[in-house]
């Protein structure tokens, strides 16, 4: 990826589309058509252009009379270009999980000539879907994730959270935190709050589970937090993630029931949607 590239002129590339789309009309009658989302509307070298995983990658038609590509960012400057060898039909453009989301486009262009251009929207949007604890979901990999070494009481201490990308773009989750009535309620917890301290990649349409790595349902650590009990404790505690493309938190809250044991290892801990 490059940005040390010159602005390109968005306005220049639009009419020079324009205009080719005029003279080729000259003398014929235009039919309404609704192409799909990522397709060349008039037929030309663009086939097809789409975001999988951290990368857009475009499509080209057979014999596509093209030198290169560029790729613009919403705020009009250039944020890629590749060469397009005789004979490619498919390119890819890889923008991690740092890009600047919104409108992009992909210039086809040949020699100074702009040939055909496509806009893509590359919008990330996650959801909290699911957050559950090793007594509540044994069936998730929490041997593959923390180690067979690990206690059930270990295990129990810490937390799944479940996230799904519904946007148009790739993102990553770079911190995880508990807050509220949970017996361990940390503001900075170590590392990110993610078991493994890596950034975790959502690529569009992906659910992944996010594993915690602050033990926020194990032992109460002081007089702050919450604690089990026979009779019943319940409260509400809020999930927080930080989203590398977005600089504002996402967060859900959940109703919490401590009860039937005086010890967080022998708590029956029910977690609902408020």
């Amino acid at each position: 990826m490059s940005n040390t590239n010159p602005a390109f002129d968005r306005r220049t590339a639009l009419q020079t589309v324009a205009g080719a789309a005029l003279a080729s009309l000259t003398g014929c009658l235009s039919q309404d058509s609704s192409p799909s989302q990522g397709s060349d509307a008039d037929g030309g070298p663009l086939e097809q252009v789409a975001v999988d995983g951290t990368a857009v990658v475009v499509d080209l038609v057979a014999d596509a009379d093209v030198d290169r590509l560029n790729l613009i960012q919403p705020n009009g400057e250039l944020f890629a270009q590749r060469s397009v060898a005789a004979g490619v039909q498919q390119l890819s453009f890889d923008i991690g999980t740092t890009y600047p989301p919104g409108e992009y486009d992909v210039i086809a262009r040949q020699g100074e000539e702009t040939v055909a251009e496509q806009s893509i929207e590359i919008q990330p949007e996650i959801h909290i879907r699911e957050v559950g604890l090793f007594r509540n979901h044994p069936e998730k990999p929490w041997d593959e994730v923390y180690g067979e070494s690990q206690t059930d009481s270990k295990k129990n201490g810490e937390a799944f959270v479940t996230v799904q990308n519904t946007g148009s773009g790739p993102t990553a989750i770079t911190e995880l935190r508990f807050t509220g009535d949970i017996p361990n309620s940390i503001d900075n917890p170590r590392g990110d709050g993610i078991y493994g301290n890596d950034p975790v990649v959502v690529s569009p349409g992906e659910t992944v589970d996010l594993f915690s790595d602050s033990f926020p349902f194990g032992s109460k650590i002081g007089d702050d937090g919450m604690g089990c009990s026979t009779s019943g404790n319940r409260g509400q505690f809020t999930v927080i993630i930080e989203v590398q493309t977005n600089p504002q938190e996402v967060t859900k809250a959940y109703n919490v029931e401590y009860a039937g044991s005086d010890q967080m290892q022998n708590c029956n801990i029910t977690i609902s949607g408020v």
